[in-house]
């Protein structure tokens, strides 16, 4: 394929009814697909003489709270012979369970991980599905929208205990003074000083 709307009309007329919408933009190939079709669509994509997309880049996801499929599942392919890369994605609900891509691309083990770990999605048929960058215990998914700054629990060193502790964060607000003045016109208490130096000249 030399081109990618040469490359977008084979897809398509190749995957038809596997294909829900198909563009190019910023010089890449983009495919929306069903979940169910992940592993037909993948196999074409890396086996035909004419796309020969062999290395799977990146997999990774988008969470959108508000929506009803709140997950976005996007991976990245490369075609070194033809020098293109297609994003391929497809949208899903918060407690599906999706094909793991393992059995076409074993490199997809770690990265199913890491969706897991920082997502709470599930693969099916993976390998060895557990956390890859959150420590033992660790409560929630990090980059899910829901999940707050500060996190569930903070690690510390205890003297008393003489070792590392988790603990629920605490933020302790005795010591703050918020001041959401306008820093040009001058904060309260710099007013109140002015206003005092001027009554006494």
């Amino acid at each position: 394929m030399n081109t990618l709307i040469e490359l977008e009309k084979k897809i398509n007329s190749e995957l038809t009814t596997k294909i829900n919408k198909s563009n190019i933009k910023h010089n890449h190939l983009y495919l929306e697909i069903n979940r169910e079709d992940l592993i037909d669509v993948v196999l074409f994509l890396k086996t035909n003489k004419n796309t020969k997309f062999r290395q799977l880049i990146d997999i990774t996801a988008v969470d959108y709270p508000e929506e009803s499929q709140r997950f976005k599942i996007v991976y990245l392919l490369l075609s070194h012979e033809f020098n293109h890369r297609i994003i391929l994605s497809y949208q899903i609900n918060e407690n599906e369970v999706i094909n793991s891509l393992t059995t076409v691309f074993p490199a997809a083990n770690w990265m199913e991980r890491e969706v897991f770990d920082m997502y709470g999605i599930n693969f099916k048929d993976h390998p060895d599905l557990r956390r890859i960058l959150t420590d033992y215990g660790f409560e929630g998914h990090p980059l899910r929208k829901d999940f707050p700054l500060t996190g569930h629990t903070e690690v510390r060193y205890s003297e008393e205990q003489k070792k590392v502790i988790n603990e629920p964060v605490k933020l302790e607000q005795n010591y703050r003074n918020f001041d959401y003045e306008s820093p040009w016109e001058g904060t309260k208490y710099i007013k109140e000083q002015s206003n005092n130096n001027e009554k006494k000249n």
